[in-house]
């Protein structure tokens, strides 16, 4: 198995590093001994399964000499003994495939989340508040930090659009997915004959991205301060704060007045830009290759429905996986998110096995 070749690599340099780490050398100096011991503790999974395997595998083959034995006893507790352990090196063997694909990147990132109101009026208003406040309650659950820094309230207390940074543990990994158009159905308050409508939210999640990742040329950007408004206590409407910076070249506009410091809100703002240029650029280059692979995997594009909220039926149906449909749409709502998320990174590293496995 071509797999296996790639492993044994991975384990003479992961053996390497470690020899490596204990040079005293190495140890005196604490920048190189940081990264080596990164890249070390990088393969240390892939390697524990490997050699698992390795340990399974030779058990096996042990067992199986025993299967011509003349005992008959011996013979019966051999092949038990092999029959409990080709299950356990299957999945050891489907864990390292998917250990093997590439990573992405962005998986360890903090994320900017932008939610706003679609099609269906002052209702899509009330359904984009409801999936912020979803994200919100499943930030607190991992322990995420949350910062608001732009917010358009509507008339009947939802948002037309609100945007924030999520900060902590591998955010982008666990929240990329739910990048696209969410789909509520429901009998509106305000509707008199009980008649369910359809409205609709969109959500973009993208990574943050320091100045190393995207490079700014100050000269490109128009920078105007002004007073905030609403909350924020005597400097409300006092003190110009608030920061809008426009980017010239794409008419990128991104504003923040979450701070009462104007250096404070600029840092936040160009943070926000950074991650919006850099998703326009990875959205760029993931559109030449869903064009180059279209007929094969489909194309993935963000305006595609994702997700339907069903408050009748209590329901939330994903329509990406084929089958994943829950009927627990009031825990969904309430942060509840694991079952939807861990479906999700299921499906679409299956997906990336299949489409490396065509490839190989």
């Amino acid at each position: 198995m071509q797999w296996l070749h790639k492993l044994e690599e991975i384990e003479q340099r992961y053996d390497a590093l470690s020899a490596e780490m204990a040079d005293p050398a190495i140890m005196q100096d604490q920048a190189r001994y940081q990264k080596t011991a990164k890249s070390a503790s990088d393969l240390t999974e892939v390697v524990d399964r490997y050699r698992a395997w390795k340990e399974t595998n030779q058990q096996i083959e042990e067992a199986k000499t025993l299967l011509s034995s003349e005992d008959e006893e011996m013979r019966e507790l051999a092949q038990e003994e092999v029959s409990s352990l080709e299950p356990k090196l299957a999945d050891l063997e489907n864990e390292m495939q998917l250990l093997l694909l590439p990573k992405d990147p962005n998986d360890d990132k903090s994320i900017v989340l932008e939610v706003r109101a679609g099609t269906g009026g002052q209702e899509a208003t009330l359904f984009a508040a409801e999936l912020f406040r979803m994200y919100l309650r499943y930030a607190e659950g991992q322990r995420w930090k949350v910062e608001i820094t732009e917010q358009s309230d509507s008339e009947v207390g939802g948002y037309k659009e609100i945007i924030a940074l999520i900060s902590g543990t591998k955010v982008f990994s666990k929240l990329k997915f739910e990048s696209g158009v969410h789909r509520v159905q429901r009998v509106p308050q305000t509707e008199t004959q009980g008649r369910i409508h359809t409205s609709a939210a969109s959500v973009a999640v993208m990574p943050q991205v320091e100045d190393v990742d995207v490079h700014i040329e100050n000269s490109d950007l128009r920078v105007d301060y002004y007073c905030s408004s609403g909350p924020g206590g005597q400097s409300v409407n006092t003190t110009y704060s608030a920061v809008r910076i426009t980017h010239v070249p794409t008419g990128l506009v991104v504003t923040c007045q979450d701070e009462k410091s104007q250096i404070k809100n600029k840092a936040k703002a160009l943070l926000v830009l950074r991650s919006r240029l850099y998703e326009i650029e990875r959205e760029r280059q993931h559109q030449e290759q869903a064009d180059a692979r279209r007929g094969m995997v489909g194309s993935g594009d963000r305006s595609e429905k994702i997700r339907t909220y069903n408050f009748p039926q209590n329901r939330v149906t994903d329509h990406r996986v084929p089958g994943l449909t829950l009927h627990q749409l009031d825990l969904v709502l309430e942060g509840r998110l694991d079952p939807l998320i861990d479906a999700l990174t299921t499906h679409f590293q299956t997906e990336a096995l299949k489409a490396e496995l065509v490839t190989a």
